[in-house]
């Protein structure tokens, strides 16, 4: 400002309190505009079930409206006036958005049974395209909606607080725009802090009404030190009374209405929600009739994870074609499989220890301890469905990424019988490098020469390239024999695995010669393992187009999104051998 701020105090102490005080303001609400955005991507991703394509579009879209905001800001003008009504629509957006969107989708998918609840139309009539189609892929728009909205006012934030600035002072100031600026970055970045510090774990509807009321108060102070230059101050302070009073309401009625709205996303009833530093978690039931058991399914982040009617399938095939093919089941490695279901299959084998490299503490305990909700153990299914497989001493389980996890492993010189990963599919950037070569190049290290590593490799049929890539990624970090299986999962469809040996005969030939039985009970026979093994003709010949998947490339990464973008209709299909 060319002079001393001791200097400034000195002469004008009330000017420079005001304007430490709008700085202070600046840097709450830029922690509040981040959560907000933060908090938006994160609810976004659930419902739309994509959290990755979601949390950076949402991104993307708010950074676009805040600059809109900020140009809109000059149509403005009265800046002291505008900044007031500024922050209580921002706290009225901000709190109620979250619930907005859900009860959209929540609308969205009922309303087709509505219409038939209302015509008494059969099941099979339910109307499901055409004018419902549009109506759905309309609201799957609204995310974008509300946070291009909230986007657009924060983006007037600094705009306003510079022209107020200016006017405090009754002159151009020459470091102005950086100031704000600087208080606006160290805000955003406290706001990041106390997102993954505090509210990662927390309900968003819940995390976006802490932050209204944050702003909210934020404005209120603003209001209070400058009343005598704003218009409509009266109404101002009623107005903020009243979203006062909405706050408490939607934090008394929000838990209640958020579950409602989550049922409606799930043809079950839900029965456990939790949001972990990693993943939200979704656990369904669904009660058929008396005369058999509930089903149950797990959801990570809004994908189906399992469905206890055919997760055996899955669980076999992912299990025990990399055991038969292995000379020895002493010492295996688990990657992934934090439901215990993997983990269940691999026991009946009788291994001396199983390793079990897990990303989510919340994860394991929802599938080795009682989690009680409202008085009532809402897992006990779960357990007896992994047969406590989580409590057997054999097991040792490692928490952390499964990129970095192996690395002490391989310090160590372990050498493991047998590799099960069981990883999500690779539907973001970080899960990337997971697929990539460089990861198999590691695993490659810790595989006994006898051994077989096996990985889930998302489904032929819906993804076909990106199933490829993991073969031809093992192929290209030094796997001597990398072969593909296949099998029907109801729940997924047609799924896919990648079987890889480093010495001796293939998977399937080891398979073919072994005299090793599968457990009693197993679901899987050695029959049906090599039959999967089989593809139809012409299956392979798009491999040779196949780019290895290195971890800087993300090329895996892109194949699985353009593959469930074309499923979703969002992209042209395009024929493939």
């Amino acid at each position: 400002m060319g002079r001393s701020m001791v200097s400034l105090f000195r002469r004008h102490p009330k000017i420079v309190c005001y304007d430490l005080s709008l700085i202070t303001i600046m840097a709450v609400l830029a922690a509040c505009g981040l959560i907000y955005q933060y908090l938006l991507s994160q609810y976004a991703g659930r419902v739309l079930g994509m959290m990755e394509h979601a949390i950076f579009t949402m991104i993307g879209v708010m950074i676009v409206s805040m600059g809109l905001g900020a140009f809109l800001a000059k149509t403005v003008r009265c800046a002291y006036s505008g900044f007031a009504w500024l922050e209580a629509l921002i706290a009225f957006f901000g709190s109620s958005g979250i619930l907005l969107i859900g009860a959209m989708f929540a609308f969205g998918f009922t309303f087709p049974q509505l219409i038939g609840d209302n015509f008494n139309l059969p099941p099979d009539l339910v109307p499901t395209g055409n004018f419902i189609a549009i109506i759905q892929q309309m609201i799957a728009v609204v995310p974008y909606v509300i946070g291009f909205v909230i986007g657009l006012l924060i983006g007037m934030e600094i705009p306003f607080i510079a022209r107020v600035r200016e006017e405090l002072y009754g002159e151009h100031l020459a470091h102005n725009v950086g100031t704000i600026y600087g208080a606006d970055y160290i805000g955003a970045g406290i706001g990041a802090a106390i997102f993954i510090t505090f509210m990662l774990n927390q309900p968003p509807e819940e995390g976006a009404i802490y932050t209204a009321a944050v702003n909210l108060l934020a404005g209120f102070t603003f209001l209070l030190m400058f009343r005598k230059r704003i218009r409509w101050v009266k109404l101002l302070l009623v107005l903020h009374l009243l979203l006062v009073l909405l706050l408490f309401f939607l934090y008394q009625h929000s838990a209640g209405w958020n579950h409602t709205f989550e049922e409606a996303l799930y043809k079950d009833s839900v029965i456990y929600s939790q949001d972990t530093p990693f993943q939200h978690i979704t656990l369904t039931k669904r009660v058929i009739s008396s005369k058999y058991e509930p089903v149950y399914a797990l959801y990570l982040n809004g994908r189906t994870q399992f469905n206890s009617s055919d997760e055996k399938i899955y669980h076999n095939m992912l299990v025990h074609p990399a055991l038969l093919a292995s000379a020895r089941h002493n010492n295996i490695l688990l990657i992934g499989g934090g439901d215990g279901l993997a983990l269940r299959e691999i026991l009946k084998w009788h291994p001396q220890k199983v390793t079990v490299l897990e990303l989510d503490r919340e994860m394991v305990r929802l599938f080795s301890e009682p989690v009680m909700v409202h008085g009532k153990q809402v897992n006990g299914p779960l357990l007896a469905l992994n047969k406590q497989a989580f409590s057997d001493p054999r097991v040792n389980i490692i928490f952390g990424d499964a990129y970095n996890s192996v690395d002490p492993l391989i310090g160590e010189g372990v050498r493991y019988d047998a590799i099960i990963v069981d990883l999500p599919d690779p539907s973001n950037p970080n899960l990337n490098k997971l697929y990539s070569t460089s990861y198999y190049h590691k695993l490659r290290y810790l595989l006994a020469g006898d051994g077989a590593i096996v990985i889930q490799s998302t489904s032929p049929y819906h993804a076909k390239e990106a199933f490829l890539t993991v073969g031809v990624s093992l192929k290209a970090s030094g796997f001597k024999h990398v072969s593909r299986y296949h099998q029907n999962v109801p729940s997924f469809g047609e799924w896919g695995w990648t079987i890889a040996t480093t010495h001796g005969l293939t998977a399937e030939g080891r398979i073919g010669q072994t005299d090793d039985k599968l457990p009693a009970g197993s679901w899987a026979s050695r029959a049906l393992i090599l039959g999967s093994f089989h593809f139809g003709n012409g299956f392979f010949l798009l491999e040779k187009d196949i780019k290895p998947n290195y971890i800087g490339t993300e090329t895996m990464y892109r194949l699985h999104q353009q593959a469930w973008m074309r499923e979703q209709g969002l992209v042209e299909k395009k024929r493939t051998q």
